[in-house]
């Protein structure tokens, strides 16, 4: 049983007396210990999906359809006292601005020892400092940063106590939403290889979300391609970046620059932008922009299809090859 499993996921907000399609039927299971990474350009549907997952979209204007199982209870049909509880110790979030979820007028230590005793109301104030005390040196920062408010730490420093709260009761899942896109590389960099080196010494299984692919390729076993709220692609990371079965992975790829080629190439752009997600094109939704397309790829949507092990695409000549 994977540790999660989507089936069919669809999200539509209503806006102004219209329906915006943001994630139309999309399904992919999260297999423990095997991180994912979920990749496409900006509207494409990634953060929507995991607010989805994490029940966090607004109610009233946003419609989910479709199951998210954790470890096979639906995320969808839990009350709101279920899910306060498996969003702590089953999953957590990891979101982009740290600073965000911090509080300025609490110092690092209380802020996090105070939600820690939250959840375990039998702790007591000392247990409840050393257990977080042993999380902040776990994710590299001095002891002094417990004495410290948000505003005295660099960004870097923010985004590793972000981490720490996300792992206070060592969760099954662990999602990141950009968590590293505001920082600088080499930041960034060793965030990655703190957080691949947590994973495993925790058990935990983690889904990233970027644009970043070169993320992906260094710290992910498989990726899941998005496109205007529909799922392309997916399969282990190392058959998909080497050799795409979707013309958007393709584009995506040619796109990203690269210093380990003999002669550097230039880059080559997807024309065109993403379409109306109020009115979704007939067939494909990348035809529009596939320099590939033909007749059949504007008329007729094509199946996500399986090609052995875990690769699958959603293109009528994926497995092939492509001809302008």
């Amino acid at each position: 049983m994977a540790l999660l499993s989507l089936q069919d996921v669809s999200v539509t907000y209503l806006s102004g007396g219209k329906r915006v399609h943001a994630i139309n039927h999309v399904s992919l299971d999260v297999e423990k210990g095997e991180s994912l990474g979920i990749v496409g350009e900006s509207g494409s549907g990634k953060t929507t999906l995991i607010m989805a997952v994490l029940r966090l979209l607004p109610p009233g204007r946003a419609r989910v359809e479709g199951t998210a199982e954790l470890e096979g209870r639906d995320l969808f049909q839990m009350s709101d006292q279920e899910l306060s509880t498996v969003r702590w110790e089953q999953m957590s979030v990891v979101f982009q601005k740290a600073m965000n979820a911090l509080s300025p007028v609490h110092r690092i230590g209380k802020f996090l020892s105070d939600i820690y005793r939250l959840h375990r109301p039998d702790v007591n104030k000392r247990d409840a400092r050393r257990a977080v005390e042993e999380l902040l040196i776990l994710v590299n920062l001095p002891p002094r940063v417990f004495n410290l408010y948000p505003h005295e730490l660099s960004g870097g420093m923010m985004q590793r106590v972000s981490i720490a709260m996300s792992l206070l009761f060592t969760p099954r899942l662990l999602i990141m939403d950009e968590a590293t896109t505001a920082l600088d590389v080499v930041t960034q960099n060793q965030i990655l290889d703190e957080i691949v080196e947590l994973e495993e010494r925790m058990d935990i299984t983690r889904v990233m979300i970027t644009h970043d692919i070169s993320v992906v390729a260094g710290t992910c076993k498989n990726v899941a391609v998005l496109y205007a709220g529909s799922l392309l692609e997916f399969g282990p990371v190392d058959e998909v970046l080497v050799e795409p079965m979707h013309p958007y992975t393709k584009g995506l790829i040619e796109s990203f620059p690269t210093f380990e080629a003999e002669e550097r190439e230039p880059l080559v752009s997807i024309g065109g932008s993403l379409p109306d997600l109020v009115e979704l094109p007939q067939g494909c939704v990348f035809a529009p922009r596939c320099k590939y397309a033909c007749d059949l790829c504007r008329q007729k949507t094509p199946e996500m299809r399986s090609f052995g092990g875990k690769r699958k695409a959603a293109c009528h000549f994926a497995g092939g090859e492509f001809h302008e």
